[in-house]
């Protein structure tokens, strides 16, 4: 059985889907929010690396960007932001669609479920003060079946 990182296109799928959504975030008047203080310039890339890992493919972003501590510490410590949230998943969720990975039901699900978790549980643990954040947190992965439980 082949990888959701397989079934998305692997690394070239993931970028597109980084890509498209990162478009529909900056175009949309809350979550661009986020970006608003900037944001590197290989941001898509990273991002790609990152859910490439958390979906089966290679440990790219580990090995050559940092652990999940680093990116949740990139997204703590500013207060509940529920509403932010839901509209970065529905911007994710056009960026699906946008790429046609609405197509297969099982891919859609999945990926939107990763998604999903990642921004209001995995994401969302320290409102309070990225200092928070356990220092050496593995990347998170997510399975046809969810979160992968070791």
């Amino acid at each position: 059985m082949q990888s959701v990182y397989e079934a998305v296109g692997g690394d070239d799928g993931l970028r597109r889907l980084a890509h498209a959504w990162h478009e529909r975030v900056l175009a949309d008047e809350v979550v661009s929010h986020a970006f608003s203080h900037g944001f590197h310039p290989e941001h898509t890339e990273r991002l790609a690396a990152y859910w490439a890992e958390a979906l089966g493919g290679p440990a790219t972003y580990s090995e050559v960007y940092g652990d999940e501590s680093l990116v949740v510490r990139m997204h703590s410590g500013n207060g509940p932001h529920e509403e932010m949230d839901r509209r970065a998943i529905a911007c994710f969720d056009q960026a699906l669609t946008d790429l046609g990975l609405t197509d297969d039901d099982r891919v859609r699900s999945v990926l939107y479920d990763y998604f999903a978790w990642a921004t209001t549980v995995s994401m969302a643990q320290y409102t309070g003060s990225a200092d928070d954040v356990p220092a050496g947190l593995p990347i998170p992965r997510w399975s046809w079946d969810g979160l992968v439980t070791d």
